[in-house]
């Protein structure tokens, strides 16, 4: 009788044990805090512009063989000196700068700012 005792106690030990091991396993750990986002790098690209589409919120800029995309949004500021501007004011052939990020593989502008003489002003000083 004695070791039936004995074995029945010992399942019982061997239980609790086990049961116990698995309760603390499923206790999920606490939420690490999120770690703040970097912030977006801003780039700078400088260029003539080539085409502007009002309807596709887009503009191609070229600088020497290079040519970039970039698309505008209700965020983006454009400037000409401290005056500031509207996308429709742009023109073909202006030069310009643009402050950009990547968002994806889209280029979104910023800032634009155009120089306060156009390519063909310069080419004719």
């Amino acid at each position: 009788m004695k070791k039936t005792g004995l074995a029945i106690a010992f399942a019982l030990v061997t239980s609790l044990a086990f049961v116990s091991g698995v309760m603390a396993q499923q206790s999920s750990p606490p939420a690490a805090p999120s770690a703040p986002s970097a912030p977006v790098k801003m780039e700078k690209f400088s260029g003539t512009i080539e085409k502007l589409d009002q309807a596709a919120k887009e503009m191609v800029l070229k600088k020497g063989k290079e040519e970039k995309t970039f698309s505008w949004g209700d965020q983006t500021k454009f400037m000409q000196g401290k005056k500031e501007l509207s996308f429709s004011d742009l023109k073909k052939g202006e030069h310009v700068s643009v402050q950009y990020k990547m968002e994806g593989n889209k280029l979104t502008a910023e800032k634009v700012n155009v120089s306060t003489k156009t390519t063909a002003q310069k080419k004719s000083m």
